[in-house]
């Protein structure tokens, strides 16, 4: 028996920046964003968006692709670091909201938690329901991912900036993905991101209207955050090797999606793992340090071949959305199947490298399932990155300070996130779940 991945959907926000915009405002060269680290442009959420509308999207088009309701589904497991309630779920939001407007307004056999270790939180929610169906063949679970990456005006990782939502129906014999029980993990308690709770108020278009909410923005360390993203995917990688004795290299896959908090941080971490399994090849390197030759190796043709075939794919995606935290790893296994399944390649076996700060890193992989792409529909793909709206720099500003009062874009049969009214003293705005038609 298999498990895995049997249907996907997902939901990104319309808004979007073109990375040249700000790149412009914030007198940095172009070509460093484009080409240094791979952007063209992020999508950010409307005023009426958050984590909870956008997985509500998600899971709802999942629901109506599949012609399921969420009485069958036995476990709705969320990974988010982008929570707005310290006391339930974002699945229990998702599950009312649906509920509302499908099923009637009564209790389901359905489980329903949220998991978060900052960018990895997905992946144990996934790890978890694949467990669950392994153990209950006969059942269903949906895992969703969903975040908004924001940072503050003028920081460094403000052009990483990036939102969506991810639904993915997990059960037995999947017909997309079926996943390896083996796993490496490498786990350290370390401070290189948090979100540290802090409320402020936020001025509005009505200047008499002030709104207390709970601050978006993380404090981290950038450069050390890569330091700990490195040692732990090389941790959870060996990890990987001594617990699939069968598994002797990178070599084995034909895919290779990571952890993409911009564009090209896959190919620019992966050289390390490369350069442990290519000792030879590494000595042969010019360079006085091992950092210096591991910058050469990254720019060997043996390298670059590998990353044009197992990590490219994954990146077209995130090149155009930015990061999406704990959905990031998903976008980017999208990507590529859009990619397989276009120039018809054939290769099979999926590696997965997770991060997420603070710090976790999960190895796993997972093999397509024969005849998959009879299955993914890639108009999923289509229908989020048409029709997008280019803001102006003015426009992206008032927005990520919320002084924008009134959506940008109109949602017609889409879940949002009900008018502010300021008689209403919720710390989060008071925002309301409802759906518009």
């Amino acid at each position: 028996m298999t498990v895995g991945i049997d249907a996907l959907q997902m939901y990104i926000p319309k808004l979007e920046l073109p990375i040249e915009k700000l790149a412009k405002a914030r007198n940095i060269e172009p070509a460093k964003l484009q080409k240094g680290l791979g952007l063209s442009s992020m999508r950010l959420a409307d005023i009426d968006e958050d984590t909870v509308s956008m997985a509500t999207n998600a899971v709802y088009q999942l629901l109506i692709q599949e012609n399921l309701t969420l009485d069958q589904i036995d476990r709705l497991y969320v990974g988010t670091e982008s929570g707005i309630d310290n006391s339930k779920p974002i699945a229990s939001y998702i599950l009312q909201n649906i509920m509302g407007e499908t099923n009637g307004n009564h209790s389901i056999s359905c489980d329903a938690v949220d998991f978060t270790f900052a960018c990895i939180g997905a992946v144990d929610a996934l790890h978890n329901c694949i467990d669950y169906i392994r153990l209950n063949p006969d059942k269903l679970a949906i895992v969703v991912a969903t975040d908004f990456a924001k940072y503050e005006l003028g920081s460094t990782g403000e052009y990483t900036q990036g939102a969506g939502a991810f639904a993915m129906l997990i059960k037995a014999e999947p017909r997309l993905l079926a996943f390896n029980h083996k796993i490496g993990v490498a786990t350290k308690g370390v401070f290189d991101f948090f979100k540290p709770k802090v409320i402020q108020e936020i001025a509005t278009d009505d200047e008499s209207l002030l709104l207390p909410v709970i601050k978006d923005e993380p404090v981290f360390d950038g450069q050390y955050s890569n330091q700990c993203y490195i040692e732990q995917i090389k941790h959870a990688y060996q990890e990987f090797k001594n617990n699939n004795t069968e598994f002797t290299s990178s070599d084995a896959w034909d895919l290779i999606c990571m952890h993409l908090p911009y564009c090209y941080q896959g190919r620019r971490t992966f050289v390390h793992i490369f350069a442990e399994e290519q000792k030879e090849l590494l000595e042969k390197m010019e360079g006085a340090s091992l950092d210096e030759r591991i910058k050469a190796l990254s720019k060997s043709a043996e390298y670059l071949s590998l990353v044009e075939n197992k990590i490219a794919p994954s990146e077209k995606l995130s090149s155009q959305v930015g990061n999406c935290y704990t959905g990031s790893i998903f976008l980017g296994l999208i990507s590529s199947l859009e990619y397989y399944k276009k120039h018809e390649i054939k290769g099979a076996k999926v590696g997965f490298v997770a991060y997420g700060s603070g710090s976790k890193s999960k190895v796993f992989e997972a093999e397509l399932v024969q005849n998959w792409e009879k299955h993914f529909d890639e108009s999923i793909v289509k229908s989020q990155f048409d029709n997008t709206i280019a803001l102006d720099f003015d426009s992206y500003e008032r927005l990520h300070k919320r002084k924008v009062t009134q959506p940008i874009v109109d949602k017609k049969n889409l879940f949002t996130l009900s008018k502010i009214e300021k008689t209403e003293p919720n710390l989060y705005g008071a925002r309301f779940y409802t759906l518009k038609k």
